[in-house]
């Protein structure tokens, strides 16, 4: 047998070995900008009609369908005749306002085929880390679901700027998948799954069909992306699974660029599963873990990371650094000796009050505030700690 045979062998094996779309309860779908739009005749609408059809089978088996879809961008800017290259901000919301309307038109119109209904969501990077306002999205799109509608859902890029946005949908789509307790989160791309090193780049890079953990090895696999339409690539997709395996949602990287690609992957077309954490967080530990943009950074003693790892709350006299401007119940990264993230929790301090009792003792710090404060800075109930993470922190 040659060594393409081989392989070829090993992913039909483990593809039969996977459980079907149908089989799960709730699936969050993403979908790249190139998958969608063409560059000079706009939307692909055949391809569009056949994920239609995908989506209405598995909606017919019972299961729970949200889209997480790019292309307003991509989109607008064809329908307002904006030229190539890069776009000025203003022009890249003007475009989106444009491009939205005939996205989800389009969407409405595919999924009416089936006698199905979509309700559009947008969303900005504030509205799944501000707590009130993640539940009130939740809430949203759980009504829709309850009312058997399909949840097309994208990042809000008429108000969105750099400082406010996620940056790509892959993310995005991850804190979908978790916010909504989803079983399964698939990334439809440019690429059919990941490789020891990216294709297009080096193609003896070997294809994994199955992966256990995204450990640092498995994030050294990760390349640049490689449309002009994709803001992010195997790393935003690698961070997405993250977030989305430590909640007990496990993710699918696939191919999109052919027809019906949700009924490629049950046929065996060519995929990479990501398994889902055997310990998943609790929905509340979720939220904090994913949380994309903390307010500030502590820097531990060693003695403090034994006691986070053994399940213990975080105390003052452990607390070596402060950074960062935040307030009370905001969340902060923890990151041990060595400069490398280790947990990420709710302060229970402003970042001046933070300051004042790192170092200290429990029993110091009500003198040193001037009032009777908690004695935790950051309780275990509102922490996760990062058993593996390669981030370092910035100084």
């Amino acid at each position: 047998m040659t060594v393409k045979a081989a392989q070829l062998h090993q992913n039909d094996e483990a593809a039969s070995r996977r459980p079907k779309l149908y089989s799960y309860r709730r699936i969050v779908v993403k979908i790249g900008s190139a998958l969608l739009v063409d560059r000079t005749s706009g939307l692909k609408r055949d391809w569009l009609e056949s994920l239609g059809d995908d989506i209405a089978a598995l909606c017919a088996n019972g299961v729970e369908v949200m889209i997480v879809s790019s292309g307003a961008i991509a989109l607008g800017r064809t329908v307002l005749g904006l030229p190539k290259g890069s776009l000025r901000l203003e022009e890249s919301q003007a475009a989106a306002a444009a491009g939205q309307i005939e996205l989800a038109k389009a969407y409405a119109e595919v999924l009416s085929h089936h006698k199905l209904r979509a309700g559009q969501i947008l969303l900005t990077l504030s509205d799944t880390e501000e707590r009130r306002r993640y539940l009130n999205a939740r809430a949203t799109i759980g009504t829709l679901l309850r009312l058997k509608a399909v949840p097309v859902i994208n990042e809000n890029d008429t108000v969105a700027t750099t400082e406010i946005r996620y940056g790509d949908n892959d993310r995005l789509a991850a804190r979908v998948a978790t916010m909504m307790s989803a079983d399964l989160l698939i990334l439809l791309s440019d690429i059919d799954g990941l490789y020891t090193a990216p294709p297009h780049q080096n193609p003896d890079g070997k294809f994994l069909p199955v992966v256990e953990a995204i450990t640092p090895d498995i994030e050294a696999m990760a390349g640049a992306a490689a449309s002009e339409y994709s803001r992010g690539g195997m790393k935003t997709k690698l961070d997405a699974g993250k977030i989305a395996n430590a909640a007990g949602t496990a993710m699918i990287i696939a191919s999109g660029t052919r027809l019906n690609p949700l009924a490629a992957i049950d046929k065996g077309e060519r995929s990479t599963l990501f398994k889902a954490s055997p310990t998943p967080v609790n929905a509340w530990k979720t939220w904090i873990s994913g949380n994309l943009e903390p307010s500030g950074r502590l820097v531990i003693d060693e003695g403090a990371l034994v006691a986070l790892k053994s399940g213990k709350s975080l105390l003052a006299a452990g607390v070596r650094e402060v950074a960062g401007q935040f307030m009370r119940g905001d969340t902060v990264a923890v990151f041990g000796p060595d400069k490398r993230e280790a947990a990420r929790g709710l302060i229970a301090y402003d970042a001046s009050d933070a300051v004042k009792i790192a170092g200290r003792k429990t029993n110091e710090i009500a003198e040193i505030l001037g009032y009777d404060a908690r004695s935790a800075m950051i309780h275990r109930d509102d922490l996760v700690v990062r058993a593996r993470r390669d981030t370092t922190a910035k100084e």
